[in-house]
């Protein structure tokens, strides 16, 4: 049976006519799926759904997700962050003989910060676990911040100042959902996700419209262990400075994609 399938012309160019023309005849495509946005149910027999393919540098993974929720596209990805999503996908989250600890998480909190008078969209990073250098073992350190720093973010010893904007570097939002922070492609590619979200975050109504007014985000960075979820605005911005003092903080401005 034909489904409800979109399939955008940068996907049908990746995968090939022949391909994508057997996904809408109904013959490769799966009737019910989660949806790759949302993570709940959908059935392509009974709704527009759109086909998503993540790209990595050797691997291509084609989801389906609701098309209320995202349009059909491809989207860049980190090459491990693919890999261990078809693990998961698969069920097989073994890390093989000589695999490292597991990889921390990068928790991300939204947030109103007041600078000179005006409220600016932030977003604070915040892995949960040291981050040690690619390469490295048996090092007890964490260079989340050094290595950030490289990338060229700031040293942040201010909070009441606002950061430089970082060339390359994007907020992805998209229908008023947090989906990804984008980095530059090596070699001068396409973007690919620094952070990118399991499922769309939610953000205010008052972060949007903060973000729709500038069409900048600032990205504040600390250690595991330095700012944790405050529930409050106030407490956030009581964390971040407490953060800055210790020479804990990193910070740069980037431009909004999306909506």
């Amino acid at each position: 049976m034909p489904r409800m399938l979109d399939v955008s012309e940068d996907v049908r160019a990746e995968i090939g006519d022949e391909e994508a023309d057997r996904l809408l005849a109904g013959e490769n495509a799966p009737g019910s799926y989660d949806c790759t946005s949302c993570r709940t149910p959908g059935d392509s027999e009974q709704e527009r759904t759109s086909t998503v393919l993540f790209v990595g540098e050797e691997t291509a993974v084609l989801a389906f997700a609701h098309a209320t929720c995202i349009p059909s596209q491809v989207v860049q990805v980190a090459e491990d962050q693919l890999q261990g999503a078809v693990r998961s996908i698969t069920g097989d989250e073994s890390q093989g003989p000589g695999a490292g600890p597991q990889q921390a998480v990068l928790g991300i909190t939204s947030g109103l910060v007041l600078i000179d008078g005006d409220l600016h969209p932030a977003l604070v990073v915040e892995p949960t676990a040291p981050i040690a250098r690619p390469g490295t073992t048996g090092y007890g350190g964490d260079d989340f911040l050094p290595l950030l720093i490289e990338q060229g973010f700031q040293p942040v010893s201010d909070v009441n100042r606002r950061p430089g904007r970082l060339p390359g570097w994007s907020v992805l939002v998209a229908m008023g959902q947090l989906h990804a922070v984008l980095q530059p492609g090596t070699g001068g590619g396409s973007p690919v996700a620094w952070w990118q979200a399991h499922q769309p975050l939610q953000v205010t109504d008052g972060w949007r419209a903060a973000a729709n007014k500038s069409q900048t985000v600032l990205v504040f960075a600390a250690p595991v262990g330095s700012i944790g979820q405050q529930p409050r605005e106030d407490l956030l911005r009581e964390a971040l400075e407490k953060a800055a003092a210790g020479g804990r903080l990193v910070a740069a401005a980037m431009p909004l994609a999306g909506t």
